[in-house]
């Protein structure tokens, strides 16, 4: 059960999946910043006890058909895919639920208040965070498991939330699909990959473009930056012409992009969770070169699978390195996709995602915390939720 929004391809999802009974798709446009309907959320977000990222993804259709299959009991567990699905969940009912938090979320947020120099955004940020984090906390409580994507965000989490029941696993890639296709390297060719209406990618190659680029093609002329991923705002469409840099918005495949690299830079400075976009890049032998944020929570070693900066003229320097260094740069590469195929491939962590799904299903928990009365994002906050925030 997923939504999707103008230009997305509800058909080709279900392709993907064939091993899926049924896929179903809502038609929905989720309020983003700048469009017209934005203002809106956020106002009735600050009305309530939520933030706006939750309460923009409060879909009727899709919570009611998700409580339709329940009331059939024809299910024996709900996964919520990322924090802001719960807004569409039945949490607390007859069916065991699994909260998959691919990033601690109220991390992120408080992350960019701290890089935000404009006084009343930066004020925004700090409620959001805080409203964010209680939610988080509170979903926590109540999921029969919550499942982080690393060690570090496991130990995060059940600092927030004692007593919840907290696993982790690994990031998993499929090593069979992102590998090299041999395409020679563009010498000079930067690459990154993401969503680009994601606001910690949309600030990293920002920064990127203001703060090291410039230091990058004072050492390595001719060196070139291709951001690829979805939907870029009309704010990094603007920087990307003012600080010459592609911008390729929606591709049909990555990989060819990533083929092309030289090198693939990850200059995060906000996030949590895992990078995928790291071990996609790991998978197709690219040199990488990252922030400490940008790989967080991956069991990789710096100067062995990819190298560490967070300094803008260490980043630099570590880029022009390898560009300068083809043997370096191969060996790196090479070593990451090692790293990648012994560990992180997709059968492995799908495995330990399975076994943990499964022990959520059989030792459904009969203590929630404090309470446990059904949590319901159209109804609030149960009252019983005040004595743990």
């Amino acid at each position: 059960m997923t939504t999707h929004g103008p230009g997305d391809d509800p058909e080709g999802l279900a392709r993907q999946l064939p091993d899926c009974h049924q896929v179903v798709s809502i038609p929905y446009d989720v309020p983003k910043r700048g469009s017209s309907s934005f203002p809106l959320t956020v106002a009735r977000s600050w009305l309530s006890s939520y933030p706006v990222d939750l309460w923009k993804w409060r879909v009727d259709e899709v919570r009611g058909q998700v409580q339709a299959i329940v009331d059939k009991d024809q299910i024996d567990l709900i996964v919520c895919d990322f924090l802001f699905a719960a807004a569409n969940v039945p949490l607390g009912g007859q069916v065991p639920v699994v909260l998959f938090e691919h990033n601690v979320e109220h991390l992120i947020w408080k992350r960019l208040s701290a890089l935000e120099r404009n006084p009343f955004r930066k004020l925004l940020l700090e409620i959001e965070w805080r409203k964010l984090r209680d939610n988080e906390t509170e979903l926590c409580h109540i999921a029969d498991l919550t499942i982080a994507v690393s060690d570090e965000d496991r130990l995060r989490l059940a600092a927030m939330a004692p007593g919840a029941a907290i696993g982790a696993i690994p990031t998993g890639v499929d090593t069979s699909y992102f590998r090299p296709a041999g395409r020679p390297q563009i010498p000079g060719r930067l690459v990154f990959s993401g969503s680009m209406d994601w606001h910690p990618n949309e600030d990293a190659v920002i920064y990127f473009g203001e703060a090291i680029l410039p230091r990058i093609r004072e050492r390595f002329n001719g060196a070139s930056f291709v951001i690829v991923g979805r939907n870029p705002t009309h704010k990094l469409r603007d920087a990307a012409v003012r600080l010459d840099m592609i911008v390729t918005g929606t591709v049909d495949d990555v990989r060819p992009h990533l083929d092309e690299a030289a090198v693939y830079v990850v200059p995060l400075r906000a996030g949590s969770g895992t990078r995928m976009k790291i071990f996609e890049a790991l998978g197709m032998a690219k040199a990488v070169v990252s922030t400490t944020v940008g790989a967080e929570g991956l069991a990789l070693t710096d100067q062995k699978e990819f190298v560490a900066a967070d300094d803008p003229d260490e980043f630099a320097h570590a880029v022009v390195h390898l560009l300068l260094d083809d043997r370096r740069r191969h060996a790196l590469g090479d070593a990451g996709r090692a790293l990648v195929v012994e560990r992180y491939s997709w059968d492995q962590v799908a495995r330990a995602f399975d076994a943990l799904c499964e022990q959520a299903r059989k030792q459904r928990r009969t203590a929630r915390g404090v309470g446990a009365a059904p949590f319901d994002l159209a109804q609030g906050v149960p009252s019983n939720a005040e004595g743990r925030k």
